[in-house]
């Protein structure tokens, strides 16, 4: 957003992307709203004659807003006095949206890297048939993943699918009795309804089809419609797919219309449910003014802890993710494509160099673990006979 200086008086067109009414302590009742234009958004509020300007406008509409801007803790906001809804047809709707600051086109690059990589034939084809898909090509760099809890922004669904993918291939490294195919196409499917679900032209609003079907049930349909365009895919093998994307969410209460009953789509669940989490933490430690603790999240009905931790690291949650999202330095190569892992030696693909090998460790903030198969071969049975495991 533009600067705006306290005690400013203004009398601007903002584009409404956000409007809530609630009720201040006193027992009055209020509005707060995100004001957009094409410099960012900034917070609002209507105190004042609530009851005859509040169903004179909606999201999604233009207004011409005089007020005043204060600062509330350390950010600006504009208290409204005045707000006039305007007829959208003389106005350049490109003026109220901020140039995209993130796009998604390389996360779906290395979403593809990955699908291709899948090694079940079938499994493979569906995925990239998802891929090719016209409505999917044109929306993943685009779509944010929600409208405010997680990764919402342009590019934040393509960001999450990738997210998910990565954390998917380490579950399978850790746990080889699930699928790892499976796995893989379970974090991809997971959320990709939400291409159509969503619309996020101008701001970010449910579709028609999004509140009437949902994008689980989108998926599914889409799912049965692409198997069937696929030789021989197994009719077996539809449904476990399918079952991973209607299970999503781990429980009917919240909103999914099956439970987890295979291991793939319970692991692609808790999967999901911790990636969406800790970006939505980040987002609030990220907006919140203070220094060691957020204000009171009604989202997750708690405070969070955003300081520096007491360790070598001696850095916050929200330093370590600026710097990767203000576009440091990777700290692994790129991944390579298609064309380069057949030119290399597999020897070379596999084997790192030596002398990168402890920095990368060292420098790395994830811990390092083997997976649970080679944890399982390194053990020596005690007597003859007995499986290494059951020691």
């Amino acid at each position: 957003m533009r600067d705006l200086q306290e005690k400013e008086h203004l009398t601007t067109v903002f584009l409404v992307t956000r409007k809530t009414r609630n009720v201040g302590r006193t027992g009055r009742p209020y509005l707060s709203l995100v004001l957009s234009d094409k410099t960012g958004d900034v917070d609002g509020r209507i105190f004042e004659e609530v009851e005859q300007i509040d169903p004179t406008f909606a999201i999604g509409d233009f207004v011409l807003v005089q007020g005043q801007v204060i600062s509330f803790h350390g950010k600006p906001q504009v208290v409204a006095e005045k707000v006039e809804r305007l007829d959208p047809e003389p106005i350049d709707a490109k003026e109220f949206i901020a140039p995209a600051s993130h796009d998604g086109s390389r996360a779906v690059a290395q979403i593809r890297e990955m699908v291709e990589r899948v090694h079940d034939p079938h499994v493979r084809a569906l995925l990239l048939a998802f891929l090719d898909d016209p409505a999917v090509a044109d929306g993943l760099p685009r779509a944010p993943a929600g409208k405010g809890v997680h990764h919402a922004y342009r590019g934040g669904l393509a960001d999450h699918i990738l997210s998910v993918i990565k954390l998917a291939l380490r579950i399978a490294d850790h746990y080889p009795m699930a699928d790892r195919d499976l796995l893989v196409a379970g974090a991809f499917l997971h959320d990709i309804g939400k291409v159509s679900e969503l619309s996020y032209e101008k701001n970010v609003e449910y579709t028609d089809e999004g509140r009437l079907v949902g994008h689980l049930v989108m998926t599914a349909q889409k799912i049965h419609r692409k198997a069937a365009e696929i030789p021989h895919f197994p009719r077996s093998l539809e449904h476990h797919v399918t079952h991973l994307v209607l299970a999503q969410h781990g429980q009917l209460a919240q909103g999914s219309p099956k439970v987890p009953v295979t291991l793939e789509a319970l692991l692609v669940h808790s999967i999901d449910l911790l990636d969406s989490q800790v970006s939505s933490w980040l987002d609030l430690m990220a907006r919140d003014p203070n220094d060691k603790w957020t204000e009171m999240s009604k989202l997750h009905d708690r405070q969070l802890w955003k300081g520096i931790v007491p360790t070598v690291r001696n850095k916050s949650p929200v330093e370590g993710r600026a710097k990767r999202r203000n576009g440091e330095k990777r700290r692994h190569a790129p991944m390579p494509t298609a064309v380069e892992r057949e030119s290399k030696p597999a020897a070379v693909e596999r084997e790192p160099k030596r002398e990168h090998a402890e920095a990368e460790r060292k420098e790395s903030s994830l811990p390092t673990f083997k997976p649970l198969s080679a944890l399982a071969g390194e053990a020596a049975p005690s007597s003859e006979g007995k499986d290494p495991a059951e020691s």
